[in-house]
Formats: C-alpha cells, sequence, structure tokens
C-alpha cells in the first residue's frame, strides 16, 4: 500500500472512532442529564475505562490524570466551590459510564444514605435514568437517519443482477406463472423486487438482511416485477445456507451498472487495470463505460454483456468502451467466447450440497487454479499457503486422502472432512512434455482448508473423475437422477482421447464434438450413441492404453447438450453495481424514513439473538470492536453519508445490546430496579452478586471471542 493510501485509510479509521467516541458520549450523556434531572449527585462522567488520561473538574480545571484525591483533600480543608463531578477520558477507549453517588454496578452492595445518592431515589426516577443511555441512543439514530435521507444514500437497488446456479432463486417457480405466461422456472436479472413478507426493500442491503434472518426451512414470501411481464410475480422462496457467507441466502447478486469498476486510491486502480488486462481487456481503465457488446449497440447494464456472450454463437465478438461525459476516449477489444458447461447440483457423502461443473456426467479432475497466482504486489496471493507446504499452481489431484481423482466437490469434501490434521496428496505436476507425480501430507487447517484457488481440468485436459451418482438440473431444480455418463465412467483416471473419432484436448472441446456427434439425434429428439475413446493408465509406470466404449446419451440430455451456451472471463463482475439515491421527498418524508430505519435495525438486532440461537447465525458472523472498527473504516471510504448511516446503525445496535436483561448491562439493572419497586425492598445483594458475576464472565468471553474471530478474519484477508 502506497503512503497515500496509508494515510487515507487511517484518516477513515480516525473519522470511524470519533464517531464511535461520539456515540457512547452522547449514551453516557443520557444518564448523566437523567441523573441530575433525578437530583442524583454524579461523581464522574468518564469516556472509555482504567486510569484516566486526563480529566476536568469545575473549580479545578484540567488534570493529567484523575483530580478526584486533591478534590477530597481541597473538600476537606473547607473548599466549597469545587464541582463533585470529575469529567474524564480513560486510558481504554471502550465504552464509557457515569458514576452515581452509591451506585456501582460492580458492587451491588455499595450503598449512600446521602439524600442525593442513587439509593435515596425514588425507584421510577432511577428507570428513567438508567433507560436514558439507550433512549439517547435511539434518539441519535433517528437524528442521524434523517440526515442521511435528507442527503440522499447511494446505495444499490431492490434489483437482481446474476441469478447462481443451484440456488433456491435460479429454480423457485412463480405462483402465478401460467397466468401471466411465464415458462421458465427462476427469478431473472433485471427483476425488481417488490416486497418481501409484505415489507418493501428500500436497496439491495434489506434484501440480504431478509434472507439471512429469515428461519430455517421456512418460505419467504416475494412479489417481483420482470419486464415484459404484463403483472405482479408472486414467489415462495426458501433461502439455503450459502457455501462462502454461511448465512441464509436467496441466491442472487445485485445487480449491474455497464461502468468498470473504479476507485479513489491509484494502487487499487492499477491493480483494477492488471486484472482487466489479465482477461484480454489491455487499455480499459477504471471506470470506462462499456457501450457496445457485440450487435447489443445501446448497452445498459452488465447483464447486457452476459446476453452478448450467451448468444454469440461462439463467435468472437466486439467490447467498445468509452470515457468521460462525452465518451472521446474509446476503447475496442475482441473477446472470444467459449463453450459453456453444465452446472449441476450433487450431495457428496458429507452431506453439503455443492454445485459441480460437468458435462452430461463427464467431471473434471480437481487442480490448484494457477488463477490464484500473485499479483505482483508481494502481497501474499491465494495459493501461497499452500505452496508453502511444496503445492504449484496447476497441480492435478491424483488423490487426496482416500478418493483417487477426486472431482472438486469430492475433493472439497475430504478435505473438509480432514479439518485439523494432516492428509496424504498426490498430485500430478507438468514436467517437460509430461507429468511427474509428488507426494505430499499437507496440513488442514481448522476451517478445513490447505490455502489454494480450486480449479479444475474442464478447459486444460480430459482427465476424469467419477461422475457423481446422481444429479439435479439447477435450471429446473428437477429431481435427482443418475447420469448417463455413469455407464461408460465406471472408474476414476480415464483420459477422453477421441469423441466420435474427433481427437480432443479438453472438454470444451468434447463438447463440441459431442454436439456434432448428436446434430440429426437432437434434430429429431431421440437418443444417441457415441463412441469414446478412453485412455486408462495415464500416470502408471506400463503407461496408458486405450479402450473404446459407446455411449448411449438419451434424448433428455442430447436436448440440454445442444441448449448449452457460451462463456468468457469477462463477466458482469466487472462493473460496478447499479445506484440509487436513497432520499426523502421532503423533511417530513426523511424523518418518516429516519424513524422506520430505526425501527427495522432495532428489530433485525433482536432477531439475530434469536437466529444465533437457532443456528441460522453464527458467532463468527458477529463483530466486535475490532470487526466493527475494520467494516467502518471501508464505510468511511464511500463517503461522509456513509459514515453517518453507519453510526446510525451503530448507535441502534447499542442501544439494543444495552438493554439486553443482562446484570451488567442497563436492561439488568431496569429490571432490577422495576423488581424493587414491585417488591417495595431492593433484590438481595447475594442474587445480584451472583448475577453479575454470571454476566460479567458472559460478557468478557464473548469479547474475547468476537476479538479474537475479528483479528483472525482480517489477516484472512
Amino acid at each position: 500500500m502506497s503512503l497515500l493510501g496509508f494515510l487515507s485509510s487511517l484518516i477513515d479509521l480516525l473519522l470511524v472512532i470519533a464517531g464511535f467516541g461520539l456515540i457512547i458520549f452522547l449514551h453516557e450523556l443520557g444518564h448523566f442529564l437523567a441523573a441530575r434531572w433525578a437530583g442524583i449527585r454524579v461523581l464522574a462522567f468518564a469516556i472509555g475505562f482504567g486510569p484516566a488520561l486526563f480529566s476536568w473538574r469545575k473549580g479545578i480545571g484540567l488534570r493529567a490524570g484523575s483530580s478526584e484525591g486533591e478534590a477530597v483533600n481541597r473538600f476537606r480543608g473547607g473548599e466549597r466551590n469545587i464541582s463533585p463531578t470529575e469529567y474524564r477520558l480513560n486510558w481504554l477507549p471502550f465504552g464509557g459510564y457515569v458514576k452515581m453517588l452509591g451506585q456501582d454496578d460492580a458492587d451491588p452492595t455499595a450503598r449512600s444514605d446521602a439524600p442525593d445518592s442513587y439509593q435515596s431515589c425514588v425507584p421510577w426516577k432511577r428507570m428513567v435514568v438508567i433507560s436514558a443511555g439507550v433512549i439517547a441512543n435511539l434518539i441519535t439514530a433517528a437524528i442521524l437517519f434523517v440526515i442521511v435521507f435528507s442527503a440522499g444514500l447511494k446505495t444499490e437497488p431492490a434489483k437482481i443482477g446474476a441469478v447462481y446456479p443451484g440456488t433456491p432463486a435460479a429454480s423457485v417457480i412463480a405462483r402465478n406463472a401460467a397466468d401471466l405466461g411465464v415458462a421458465e422456472p427462476g427469478l431473472r436479472p433485471g427483476d425488481e423486487i417488490l416486497e418481501i413478507d409484505g415489507d418493501a426493500p428500500r436497496s439491495f442491503q434489506d434484501i440480504i438482511l431478509a434472507a439471512a434472518m429469515a428461519e430455517r426451512d421456512v418460505p419467504v414470501d416475494m412479489t417481483v416485477k420482470r419486464p415484459g411481464v404484463n403483472g405482479v410475480l408472486s414467489f415462495r422462496i426458501t433461502p439455503e445456507i450459502g457455501p462462502l457467507s454461511g448465512l441464509l441466502e436467496f441466491g442472487f447478486a445485485p445487480a449491474r451498472s455497464a461502468k468498470v469498476f473504479d476507485s479513489k486510491r491509484e494502487e487499487e486502480r492499477t491493480l483494477i487495470k492488471d486484472q482487466l488486462a489479465k482477461i484480454g481487456l489491455t487499455g480499459v481503465n477504471p471506470g470506462m463505460m462499456l457501450t457496445r457488446a457485440g450487435s447489443i449497440t445501446s448497452v445498459l447494464s452488465g447483464e447486457d454483456l452476459r446476453r452478448a456472450i450467451e448468444n454469440s454463437g461462439g463467435r468472437a465478438i466486439e467490447l467498445e468502451f468509452a470515457s468521460g461525459d462525452s465518451g472521446a476516449t474509446k476503447v475496442v477489444s475482441t473477446i472470444q467466447p467459449t463453450p459453456a458447461l453444465q452446472d449441476s447440483k450433487v450431495t457428496p457423502p458429507s452431506g453439503t450440497t455443492t454445485i459441480l461443473t460437468n458435462l452430461l456426467g463427464l467431471t473434471p479432475v480437481m487442480t490448484i487454479s494457477p488463477e490464484g497466482a500473485g499479483d505482483g504486489t508481494g502481497a501474499e496471493h491465494p495459493n501461497q499457503r499452500a505452496e508453502s507446504q511444496g503445492f504449484r499452481s496447476g497441480d492435478i489431484f491424483v488423490r487426496i486422502g482416500a478418493v483417487e481423482f477426486p472431482s472438486l466437490a469430492q475433493g472439497i469434501a475430504e478435505i473438509k472432512g480432514n479439518a485439523r490434521k494432516s492428509v496424504p496428496v498426490t498430485v500430478a505436476r507438468a514436467k517437460g512434455d509430461g507429468y511427474e507425480l509428488v507426494d505430499i501430507m499437507a496440513k488442514v487447517d481448522s476451517d478445513g482448508r490447505i490455502g489454494f484457488v480450486p480449479g479444475d481440468t474442464a478447459d486444460t485436459d480430459t482427465l476424469l473423475a467419477m461422475p457423481p451418482p446422481s444429479v439435479v438440473n439447477v435450471e429446473t431444480g428437477s429431481t435427482a437422477r443418475t447420469t448417463s455418463a455413469a455407464a461408460v465412467i465406471t472408474r476414476p483416471g480415464l483420459k477422453l482421447a477421441r469423441v466420435a473419432g474427433t481427437p480432443v484436448a479438453n472438454l470444451l472441446e468434447a463438447r463440441e464434438a459431442l454436439r456434432a456427434a448428436t446434430k440429426d439425434a437432437a434434430a429429431a429428439g431421440k437418443d444417441a450413441v457415441v463412441a469414446l475413446d478412453l485412455d486408462e493408465g495415464v500416470f502408471t509406470a506400463g503407461g496408458a492404453h486405450r479402450v473404446t466404449m459407446d455411449w448411449r446419451i438419451d434424448a433428455s440430455d442430447v436436448k440440454a447438450l445442444h441448449a448449452l451456451t457460451w462463456a468468457a472471463k469477462v463477466s458482469p463482475a466487472i462493473f460496478q453495481p447499479e445506484e440509487i439515491l436513497l432520499k426523502g421527498d421532503g423533511p417530513i418524508d426523511a424523518i418518516r424514513i429516519g424513524l422506520g430505519e430505526t425501527h427495522r435495525v432495532m428489530l433485525n438486532t433482536y432477531v439475530t439473538f434469536a437466529r444465533l440461537f437457532q443456528g441460522t447465525v453464527k458467532i463468527e458472523h458477529l463483530k466486535g470492536p475490532v470487526g466493527i472498527a475494520h467494516l467502518g473504516s471501508k464505510v468511511a471510504s464511500r463517503g461522509f453519508i456513509w459514515l453517518l448511516f453507519f453510526l446510525a446503525l451503530i448507535s441502534v445496535n447499542l442501544a439494543v445490546v444495552n438493554f439486553m436483561p443482562l446484570p451488567i448491562a442497563d436492561g439488568g439493572q431496569f429490571l432490577f430496579i422495576l423488581a424493587e419497586q414491585i417488591r417495595g425492598k431492593p433484590v438481595p445483594a447475594g442474587f445480584q452478586n451472583a448475577t453479575m458475576i454470571a454476566g460479567l464472565l458472559l460478557i468478557a468471553g464473548l469479547f474475547l471471542i468476537l476479538t479474537y474471530n475479528d483479528i483472525v478474519g482480517i489477516l484472512k484477508h
């Protein structure tokens, strides 16, 4: 990272820390003002914990450290113009407190009989004092939200971009599909989500939250407006755990604009340029607009690029990019689409459903992807951990544990099954015109990873893994069925040499050879029989020998083969998400949105705790102070309004967490006072002490776990 980039990140972090400090200050100010209103003597108003860094007290002034000892001595000397309240900034900037006469959260037996002590105040006023911090945070959040929605927040619309194969979004069928003339299943790019369980999402983030906060195996009602459909589609979709996030997801990404990703930081712009060059877009700069994609001469979004590639018929297509408002600078690049294979949903013995790339069941073998190579910046690249154990980019897995020539799904499942262990691995590594076999005892981390970007042999070789026992078509979500390839690929490690007499070097070429061999059968809607030449024992000492098999492909597979489209390394992911300005129509509307957002965030925070107990949200998904600061600095880089929005979210969450019924928190103290109001006497000190210790241990343990997860997460990324 350059010095300028470091300073920019540091400024963002300092802004977040200052914002946290302001939220904590306002929380404690709520307690302080309420205590003064209730006639309770306040001894200290502190930001942070531990010894005082410096303090101020009326009658004494500013001091390094605490002025408490000096104040006591001067009181004893007869001075009466000194304030009893010390305002402190402590060394540990985590939280804060208001210390009142006779009140000590850590010691319930602490008391004072003075008329202005905490205990001398009537219970209902003490409940107001205890609640005032939470109320201050909610008011702060509401004000911040009103400011944000008065100025306008740039965010992603509630609109669908890419739909991921094998996810609920890819196979769900609209309940009124027949009435509206919709034949194909699944949500589609360009769909605009109008409602989720009766609530209108304001942005794409609302959709992500709706999925994550759903109950496991409980469907969510969704209404969708689709371009070209005369009416509103009604779906009932059940979110599933996402393979990367570990949270419940629907299975689609936000809509993409036609603008290439950009950044204000020069080092990030350089990295974007390098990545664009790697996928064949040399000369294209960050921030350029795609204006033409093949025959599509008026590009509106990144999805137009996807359509142009899918409909290319395999022919090269021209992409035109323009920069500036006038589009004076133009760059024209030509890309060559490649044959797309099938994506099928499979469930390996581990029980974790995954998506497997294959060709009618012909399944490539898992490799270490060369795409994980370093970017030249000196930073750790994705394959570095594996390379430190002796692996190399491009290695083909001959064996992982007990699995020979594993597919991507089998290989990942076998590695995950050996978490925190060492597993024997054999790889085939390119050497001259052939390969050498290398044995490695690989260490698997606690997350079930060796540390590399997984790939497969689909576009580099015809080496085959075992076909999956059964697959589900990700487009239709059909019933699992056996693949026809299972009849001819009876053991892993076979290498496809010819298809109907045509030599093939990879599965992409095999796809085209199969389409040519089954052309007549596809036209007639019949089964086809294709001769395959397969090499056995390609890595054995005796060398390979060839066998010929007749492969009977049923009519449905022939149809699926000829329905396959085209793909390219250039995808809509190179474009920035679409943006809208989320803004109230006026001050009243901004207040309405701000209050609504405060209420929504409160509910979601409570639901998060419920989902923790249900298991759909895990402890590693929560953020501690380090994670919040790290996330906040990233949000701050998007602009000041986004920082205010983030601080409003934090303020609401602080209010909710503080009012949880834990003895160490305001919510627990409120319950003790409420019990005192009902009983007519305080809750026994012994009970308060026991619950206080339990609450303190719980909070301390949670703090340590979250901080550890935060640090590990930052180091991994």
